[in-house]
């Protein structure tokens, strides 16, 4: 089956499939994928039955397609194609409830190079790695992932992703509530923290500030309470973003600095960084180019501290969002640096690195 026919097949199986005609769709797509040379084809064919399958509830079935999907794009050689390929197998683990390999998957989406469909598909990877993290109840990762989808949707005006990414923080909420009615029950004050903080931030992110800001004065009466200084950070953190988001930067500022303040007793580092970039973010806007310059040094000096740099470009890591390797030995390098580097032992200890891992 050459390259016309195998256009005109997908289509028909299409209007099948819009005609609610499911099973001969199926079909028709089946016989595409046994006949047809196209690999292009073949790639599109694979990507109708993966939406098929899982429309239809059959996982297993979704995932067995977007392996062979991956199979296909690789031979293909095309970055977009790749692309595509790796979050339907994102989807069809986050199906199965294999979280973690989503949350893998999703990562590779990120590392791969940037593309013109990558523009388009970053705000359905950010919601299927949010998926995966609420899956695994890590509630603050869910949250930040939903928030860059959300974002990706009113940026690309995507309707259907933001009605998506709504119905997954209707379900984020539904768990923090059931967290927070545990946590009532049995006295347990850092989960109630850690749920009011959520319930703040989830409020934030749908732009109801005059809700979050009495959730994130009840999180931050809790979190002082019972000593919880990184908690106060994150607190602070998101009142700052309430105040950015009210045009107050003055306020922001000041909310910024006081999370700093903890953050520097505290020494983390991650922290100091968010607020530093928030900083430079409100110092650019304002205008004020002497505290703008103090922020950015500060950013790079903490980068500096956390020591996170590839041994082998020098570069720092998790600046850009490049793929990683772990060697056996647990050092990291830029997966590109070791490529080129054409070694097979460890640049760093010289340990052999037969079996590398990804990250």
């Amino acid at each position: 089956m050459g390259q016309d026919q195998t256009k005109q097949q997908i289509e028909k199986g299409l209007q099948l499939y819009q005609s609610n005609q499911t099973e001969k769709a199926l079909h028709v797509w089946m016989k595409v994928l046994e006949k047809s040379s196209d690999l292009v084809g073949r790639f599109r064919v694979l990507g109708c039955l993966v939406t098929a399958h899982s429309e239809m509830g059959r996982y297993k079935e979704m995932l067995k397609f977007a392996v062979v999907q991956i199979d296909t794009a690789r031979e293909l050689e095309d970055a977009d194609f790749l692309l595509e390929s790796y979050l339907n197998l994102a989807r069809s683990n986050e199906k199965l409830c294999e979280f973690h390999k989503t949350i893998s998957y999703c990562k590779t989406c990120l590392g791969l190079p940037g593309t013109r469909v990558g523009a388009q598909l970053g705000g359905q990877v950010s919601l299927s790695m949010g998926n995966a993290f609420l899956g695994l109840s890590l509630f603050q990762k869910a949250l930040e992932s939903f928030e860059k989808a959300l974002r990706y949707a009113h940026n690309n005006d995507d309707t259907m992703l933001e009605c998506r990414v709504c119905c997954s923080l209707g379900s984020f909420y539904t768990q923090v509530k059931e967290s927070m009615k545990i946590a009532l029950q049995h006295g347990d004050r850092p989960l109630q923290a850690l749920c009011l903080l959520c319930f703040a931030d989830i409020h934030r992110s749908r732009g109801d500030l005059e809700t979050a800001f009495p959730r994130y004065d009840s999180a931050m009466s809790i979190m002082t309470e019972i000593g919880n200084r990184l908690g106060q950070v994150q607190v602070l953190l998101g009142v700052a973003k309430c105040w950015m988001a009210r045009k107050s930067l003055d306020k922001a500022l000041d909310t910024i600095e006081r999370a700093q303040d903890l953050a520097e007793e505290v020494g983390n580092k991650l922290s100091q960084l968010k607020l530093h970039c928030l900083s430079e973010a409100i110092c650019r806007s304002k205008g004020l180019q002497q505290e703008l310059r103090a922020h950015v040094v500060r950013f790079h000096e903490c980068v500096e501290e956390t020591e996170l740099y590839c041994g082998l470009c020098g570069e720092s890591i998790g600046e850009k969002n490049s793929r990683l390797q772990a060697l056996p030995c647990s050092h990291i390098f830029h997966l590109r640096c070791l490529q080129n580097n054409g070694t097979r032992s460890c640049p760093n200890c010289r340990r052999s690195s037969m079996k590398p891992g990804f990250v």
